[in-house]
């Protein structure tokens, strides 16, 4: 309801800093300019927002041609989030003079925000300028205008699908822009893919027709790193996605689940050449750097903090797989998880603040929990099924996880509470081990 929308101070100090900052996470070829006053409402309790999503204003075939793709790409990216009601907006929004919106009709239906536009042709490029109002007070709480290339028209409409998120819940998404690597056997072989944040713009990686297993992009997007059984074995694969070089760490035994080391060039990943299967680091040019853990048993499925000082990792050192912390400086491990006999795959939150991690249950089930760092505050996501390879969005908002619920293993998400659980894509094959990054 709207009383639980607080409003709070003109933010006209911060809109200079705003804009700087909204640039920064834009395709190149896209520009903004925004009105000079920032009203940021901060949305209280658990609630999703009202939104009334009225349809861009186009003059022209090729320009309406352009509002209609905007516009789906408004509403998928909103809906994604998970923070609104989608509310088509009333016949009679606007006055027969003058075209003033209606107040009065958006709060018949229950809206709580407006928002619209108008696209229109500027030079070579597309501008689209969006305002967004308080349906209850009628005031305006965002004007901006946008450009950009033809080509660049989704992520310019969620550009503006972020700028309104940050504007109503006080905080930046880096979920728009963002990308999964996965594995699929759509073609009959396991194989990495990658796609959009929302299972969009699917493009295939690797070809080598054998088994491509636990992809992982490093932090500043610009290589990924997997596990390959072309040569006969598990080796580990290191690709510069911009270069399309390759390079293998083709070590006696077993290569397992790689892991980038934030603020580095380095990925974790479990070898065994030296006997017991540890963890070591491993340059983006395939080098070994050191040997990370050094104890009696598997050490395996490697994950960092944020600041790359901790490793989080499954050990059996104590009998049964269980996730330990590790500082990197020191060395000192610590055991974080004491409830389930069998929990494997943690995946680090960008926050840092909690772990989660899959957990093999007494009813056979593969659950996803999520535990703090220092241990408190255990939580059970899942339910039913297997439920396995949790992977955090860069802004640690949300989820994403490979189930069997519908038979097949397939990608689903979940914001970070595990509510608003649902499948992410659907395309042949199964798919699985996803590994959500922030590309930039």
């Amino acid at each position: 309801m709207i009383e639980n929308v607080m409003r709070i101070r003109k933010l006209m100090s911060l809109a200079l800093s705003a804009v700087m900052l909204c640039m920064l996470f834009l395709p190149t070829s896209l520009k903004a300019e925004e009105a000079k006053e920032y009203i940021a409402i901060r949305k209280q309790g658990a609630g999703r927002i009202a939104i009334a999503l009225d349809r861009t204003s186009a003059k022209g075939g090729k320009e309406s041609d352009w509002a209609k793709n905007i516009d789906g790409n408004v509403k998928s990216g909103l809906d994604f989030s998970g923070l609104f009601n989608l509310m088509q907006a009333p016949v009679n929004m606007r006055s027969a003079q003058g075209g003033a919106l209606n107040f009065a009709a958006l709060n018949s239906v229950g809206a709580q925000i407006y928002a619209g536009g108008s696209v229109s042709r500027v030079g070579n490029r597309v501008g689209l300028d969006m305002e967004v109002y308080d349906a209850l007070s009628g005031k305006q709480l965002m004007k901006k205008s946008y450009s950009a290339d033809e080509t660049q028209l989704r992520p310019m409409a969620l550009q503006f699908c972020a700028d309104l998120i940050e504007l109503l819940t006080g905080k930046r998404s880096l979920i728009f822009g963002s990308k999964l690597a996965f594995v699929s056997s759509r073609t009959g072989f396991k194989e990495i893919y990658m796609s959009d944040f929302d299972g969009q713009n699917v493009v295939q990686l690797t070809s080598s027709k054998s088994i491509s297993l636990t992809p992982a992009v490093s932090p500043d997007g610009h290589y990924i790193a997997w596990m390959d059984y072309t040569s006969g074995r598990p080796d580990l694969y290191i690709r510069n996605l911009a270069t399309k070089t390759t390079v293998a760490v083709g070590k006696p035994g077993v290569s397992i689940a790689p892991a980038w080391r934030p603020g580095t060039n380095e990925v974790a990943t479990t070898l065994s050449y030296e006997g017991d299967q540890e963890i070591y680091l491993i340059s983006a040019d395939g080098k070994i750097v050191r040997r990370v853990t050094r104890s009696p048993g598997i050490d395996v499925s490697p994950t960092f903090s944020p600041n790359g000082s901790q490793m989080a990792f499954v050990s059996a050192r104590s009998g049964k797989p269980q996730v330990f912390i590790q500082d990197m400086q020191s060395g000192a491990a610590r055991r974080l998880t004491y409830s389930g006999t069998y929990n494997t795959q943690p995946s680090w939150s960008p926050l840092g603040d909690k772990i989660a991690y899959s957990s093999l249950q007494k009813n056979g089930e593969i659950n996803i929990f999520v535990i703090n760092t220092d241990g408190s505050g255990l939580l059970q996501l899942t339910g039913g099924s297997r439920n396995e390879y949790p992977s955090w969005s860069p802004d640690g908002s949300m989820i994403v996880f490979t189930s069997t619920r519908q038979g097949k293993r397939k990608l689903f998400m979940m914001n970070a509470d595990g509510t608003n659980q649902r499948a992410l894509l659907q395309i042949d094959g199964e798919q699985q081990q996803p590994s959500w990054t922030r590309v930039k």
